[in-house]
């Protein structure tokens, strides 16, 4: 069966850059997701952090 999609694949013009556009916008959602993470303030998070714990929840 993979031979018959690699039979397909081969005959669109310009497929090859399909997976290099894939790897881009993977590795560059994931680096960005990094430095949103290592740059959010501590205060904030441990803020975010103790949200389960408090006792006056707006129902």
């Amino acid at each position: 069966m993979f031979e018959q999609v690699k039979h397909n694949m081969e005959t669109i013009a310009g497929v090859a850059i399909y997976p290099i556009l894939s790897l881009l916008i993977f590795f560059v959602f994931f680096v960005g997701l990094a430095l949103w993470v290592f740059s959010y303030k501590k205060e904030k998070i441990e803020e975010m952090s103790q949200i389960p714990l408090k006792d006056n929840l707006i129902v």
